[in-house]
């Protein structure tokens, strides 16, 4: 007993010390994604316009960049290996991604995240965390569950900014791996290690400061102050709210990727492509920014909070949700959990413009209760929400624990409901 125990501690430093190692490159993969990402967006939809003497997209770009971005999607999943990555309707996954597929993953990425298709970046930034974890493994001697751990290390890294360090990325990572039971805590330590460091790469220390990776970011938030029964009740509500709009995304996008089997892959995607744009393109009609429309939401959100008129809010709460189920369907790669935290911070900013509820409030549990919703992941949509609201909002979290409890009780009666067991 004694050697086996001192073998088992053994492979943990060795698993650690390796967590550690994958941490930097996993990080760097990463920044180096989500830059590209990010300089795609900005070349398309702000430098191309530009370049024409436009201020803004004009329609013909609003209606067809999508539909450029879905032919992009379309050759990744056919032509490279990997499929383009694990589709988005089903949720995140922490299953080990093959080196193989890295190339697939970035392609169908980047055409799905840099021409406006509504889906966030967590799910390729994990992907491709997994991938160098999986790398590294081509290198050292480890047995099959080292070869997840290592792979879950990797991810843990590559998430770590987008979510604002290692804790949430940690938390969020256990959690979707909740159902391999105790199996998945063996990846808890090298993982947690593997996110600490690859965060260095994001923040830097010393004289250096790190690399900029766009994360959901809202600047000057106001002060929330005390705790008010008003604004619990309006939590409670935003939750219920947002599950339901969750559930009717999942359902739509379901009916959406039904069409798979009579029309196609590339089809249904060119076709998806096209309804984004056409759905932002009306949106912009009907005074919403076709780009608050289009994409993950992440840089939307500030102006979301801040917006005072409930037309506008109503226009772009609608427009997001056609959008948002048409990717998940229609075969985009990307993730679900971003542009649900918009739907979230949406239906709280009704209260901001109808009761005066400080936005503050507003994002806080906007942003539990949406990430609730949709990833079903409980205390990481709690962790986040605080993260993001900070010290301006540390009196709002009684709030985000009410909102993110009642859109994950929600959405468990709903899956109840539409999926019984036994």
């Amino acid at each position: 007993m004694a050697r086996t125990a001192t073998v088992t501690e053994t492979e943990y430093l060795r698993l650690i010390g390796f967590g550690a190692a994958i941490g930097i490159p996993a990080a760097l993969l990463a920044a180096l994604f989500l830059a590209l990402a990010h300089r795609i967006e900005d070349w398309l939809w702000a430098d191309l316009p530009g370049a024409i003497g436009r201020s803004a997209p004009p329609w013909y770009l609003v209606v067809g960049l999508p539909v450029a971005g879905a032919l992009v999607v379309a050759v990744a999943r056919r032509f490279l290996p990997g499929d383009g990555g694990h589709a988005p309707l089903h949720g995140l996954s922490t299953e080990p991604t093959p080196v193989a597929h890295g190339v697939g993953v970035a392609l169908a990425a980047l055409g799905t995240l840099g021409f406006g298709a509504v889906l966030g970046p967590e799910a390729p930034v994990i992907a491709l965390g997994s991938v160098v974890g999986m790398a590294v493994t081509r290198f050292v001697r480890v047995d099959p569950r080292g070869t997840a751990v290592l792979a879950t290390a990797g991810s843990f890294a590559a998430i770590s900014a987008l979510f604002g360090g290692p804790l949430v990325a940690g938390i969020m990572l256990v959690e979707v791996g909740a159902g391999m039971g105790a199996a998945v805590l063996p990846a808890l330590l090298p993982g947690f290690v593997a996110a600490a460091v690859g965060y260095l790469v994001f923040v830097g220390f010393g004289d250096w400061g790190g690399l900029d990776a766009p994360g959901l970011v809202i600047p000057d938030l106001p002060t929330y102050e005390g705790t008010h029964l008003d604004d619990l009740a309006v939590a409670v509500a935003v939750g219920v709210a947002v599950a339901l709009l969750a559930a009717v995304v999942r359902r739509l996008g379901t009916a959406v990727d039904g069409l798979r089997g009579r029309w196609g892959m590339p089809a249904l995607l060119l076709a998806g492509g096209l309804a984004i744009g056409l759905v932002a393109q009306i949106g912009d009609l009907l005074g919403a920014e076709a780009r608050d429309i289009l994409f993950s939401g992440q840089t939307s959100v500030p102006v979301v909070v801040a917006e005072d008129s409930v037309r506008i809010l109503a226009v772009l709460l609608v427009a997001k949700l056609v959008a948002y189920a048409v990717s998940l369907g229609c075969g985009y790669r990307g993730g679900p959990i971003f542009p649900a935290i918009f739907l979230g911070v949406t239906l709280a900013s009704f209260a901001v413009v109808w009761f005066d509820m400080s936005p503050t409030f507003a994002v806080a549990v906007g942003t539990a209760g949406g990430m609730a919703a949709q990833s079903r992941l409980l205390v990481s949509s709690l962790l986040f929400a605080a993260l993001l609201v900070g010290l301006a909002g540390t009196d709002a979290v009684p709030g985000a624990v009410l909102a993110a409890v009642a859109a994950w009780i929600t959405t468990a009666a709903l899956d109840r409901r539409w999926h019984p067991t036994g």
